[in-house]
């Protein structure tokens, strides 16, 4: 745990939680509004919130050889994660530009 300062860790630790509470904000604006386009972004927000959380862990045991798997998981998580919200996006935009046309 020593591999990361008190100031970073909190940085960490807060992002991951900041992260959490908006998959849970833009989930329930999708319930609120009944557009399951912004459900969709919330699912896609989970890749990137498993690739912090993998760094975390990563950090937590101080960065040993024997976890070197879990930075290419983070890494593989950030692409998907990249991929997901695009597609997010779109559908959001799609739905958006189909009810402005109604």
């Amino acid at each position: 745990m020593h591999a990361l300062s008190i100031p970073t860790w909190i940085i960490h630790i807060s992002s991951v939680i900041e992260w959490i509470a908006a998959i849970w904000l833009i989930w329930t604006y999708g319930e609120v509004s009944g557009n399951r386009a912004w459900w969709a972004l919330s699912i896609a927000m989970l890749p990137a919130l498993i690739s912090a959380m993998c760094a975390c862990t990563w950090h937590f045991f101080d960065n040993p050889p024997s976890f070197e798997w879990l930075v290419t998981m983070q890494a593989t998580m950030t692409v998907v994660g990249n991929f997901t919200l695009l597609a997010a996006g779109w559908w959001i935009w799609r739905s958006a530009k189909g009810k402005a046309q109604s």
